[in-house]
C-alpha cells in the first residue's frame, strides 16, 4: 500500500531531520514496526482468563490477617481522634503563626553567635524585625528599648526572645480590646458595618461571628459575596437581607435596619464592597450607607470594623489609611495569619495607628477566629513559652 503525503518545504524538512536525529541516534539500530501475532493459550489459561467464575477468584485470594486490637493500638487510635476543638487556643495560634515565628526564631539563632550585646547585633536584630513586617519605626523602637540596660552585657537567645515578647506585648496591650456585640439599652439593634478590600475575608469573618444577629449583603456588586453570605446565614440560622445584583447598597442597609428594629434583632452586621481600584465610587457608596443610616438614628453605625489580610504585609498600612479617610474605623480584625510569615504586621499596625484589634484569624475553622490577646500573640510570634 502506498501512502501519499504532501511534500514539505525545505525548512520544515531540515527541521524534521534534525528532530529525528535527536530522537533516534544514527548509530542505534533502526526501529522495527511492532509485529502482531496470535498468542497460543492452553485450555487452563483460556479458562483462567475468560471463564473463571467469581467464586473461583475469591477462593484463590489469600486472606490478610487482621492485627489484634492491643491496648497500645487502641490508646494510639484514641490519641489520634482527639477533636480539634479540644486543642488549646494558644497552641492553635502558635501553630497558625508558625511561619512568622520561624522567621524570627531562626533569625535570632543566626544572630546570636557571640555572648556580648554590641551595636552590630542590635542593627542585625532591627533588620530582622523589619523583615518580619513590624515596620522600620516599630522595629527601631523595640531595639532601642531592648538595648538600654543590656548593651555590652552577656546575652542569650532565650533572653532576647523573652525581652522581645515583653516589648511587643507592651505595644499590643493597649489595643487588645475584644468587641462585644449586644443589644443597646434603648432596645435598638447594635449596627456594625464591615469594610475591607475584596479578598481579605470580610464575608467569612461575618459568617464566623454570626450568632443571634442579622446579616445584610450590601456588597451588591458581586453575586458570589451575596451567595456566600446567604450560605453562612443559613448555617448559623440568622435572618438575611439582600437585593438583586446592582441594587443600591444604601437601600439594602436601610431595609435591613428597618427589619432588625421590627423583629427585635439585637445585632445587625452589614457587609460592604471593597473595590479599591475605584476609590472614588467606593467612598461615595460607603458615605451614602452611613448617611442613610444616620437619618434613622444619629448614633449609627455603632461600629465600623476593618478586616485586613495579614498576607498583604506592609500593604495593610495603606489600607488602614485609605479606609480611615472614608469611614470612622473603630477597630480591626486581622485574618489569614496562618498563611503568612508577615504576622509582625499586627505589631506595626498597633504602634502606627493605635486602633483596637478585636479579633485575629489563624485558620479556616470557626474556632480559628478569636478575640485578640496581646501577651499570647507576642509569645507565639517570637517563639516564647506561654
Amino acid at each position: 500500500m502506498v501512502f501519499w503525503r504532501k511534500k514539505k518545504n525545505a525548512t520544515e524538512q531540515e527541521k524534521q531531520e534534525q528532530e529525528d536525529k535527536v530522537i533516534h541516534h544514527p548509530e542505534e539500530p533502526e526501529i522495527e514496526p511492532p509485529t502482531e501475532y496470535e498468542a497460543e493459550l492452553s485450555e487452563d489459561q483460556k479458562h483462567e482468563i475468560f471463564e473463571e467464575t467469581e467464586e473461583e477468584i475469591i477462593e484463590e485470594l489469600e486472606e490478610t490477617p487482621v492485627p489484634e486490637m492491643t491496648r497500645e493500638i487502641i490508646e494510639e487510635d484514641e490519641e489520634l481522634d482527639v477533636p480539634e476543638e479540644k486543642q488549646g487556643w494558644f497552641s492553635r495560634m502558635t501553630e497558625g503563626l508558625s511561619k512568622s515565628s520561624n522567621k524570627i526564631t531562626q533569625g535570632l539563632t543566626d544572630l546570636v553567635t557571640k555572648k556580648k550585646l554590641d551595636q552590630d547585633l542590635l542593627d542585625e536584630l532591627e533588620d530582622l524585625l523589619i523583615t518580619a513586617d513590624l515596620g522600620p519605626k516599630t522595629a527601631a523602637k523595640i531595639v532601642e528599648e531592648f538595648g538600654k540596660d543590656r548593651f555590652g552585657k552577656d546575652i542569650s537567645e532565650e533572653e532576647i526572645r523573652l525581652a522581645l515578647a515583653e516589648s511587643i506585648a507592651n505595644i499590643l496591650t493597649p489595643v487588645a480590646k475584644p468587641q462585644t456585640f449586644e443589644k443597646r439599652e434603648d432596645g435598638k439593634p447594635f449596627v456594625t458595618i464591615v469594610v475591607g478590600v475584596n479578598g481579605v475575608g470580610k464575608t467569612t469573618t461575618i459568617g464566623k461571628v454570626a450568632h443571634d444577629l442579622m446579616i445584610a449583603a450590601a456588597d451588591t456588586f458581586r453575586a458570589a459575596a451575596i451567595e456566600q453570605l446567604e450560605v453562612w446565614a443559613k448555617r448559623a440560622g440568622c435572618p438575611f437581607v439582600s437585593k438583586e445584583i446592582g441594587s443600591d447598597a444604601a437601600a439594602v442597609a436601610f431595609e435591613a435596619y428597618e427589619k432588625a428594629k421590627a423583629e427585635g434583632t439585637e445585632v445587625l452586621f452589614i457587609d460592604t464592597a471593597g473595590r479599591l481600584h475605584n476609590k472614588a465610587n467606593l467612598m461615595a457608596e460607603l458615605e451614602k450607607i452611613v448617611r442613610v443610616l444616620k437619618k434613622q438614628d444619629e448614633t449609627l453605625p455603632h461600629a465600623v470594623l476593618l478586616v485586613l489580610d495579614a498576607t498583604t504585609g506592609q500593604n495593610a498600612f495603606e489600607q488602614v489609611r485609605i479606609f480611615k479617610e472614608m469611614m470612622n474605623v473603630t477597630g480591626l480584625i486581622v485574618t489569614k495569619l496562618d498563611g503568612s510569615a508577615k504576622g509582625g504586621v499586627v505589631v506595626g499596625l498597633a504602634d502606627e495607628f493605635g486602633l483596637p484589634i478585636h479579633m485575629i484569624g489563624v485558620g479556616e475553622q470557626i474556632g480559628d477566629l478569636r478575640p485578640f490577646d496581646a501577651q499570647d500573640f507576642a509569645n507565639s510570634l517570637v517563639g516564647a513559652n506561654s
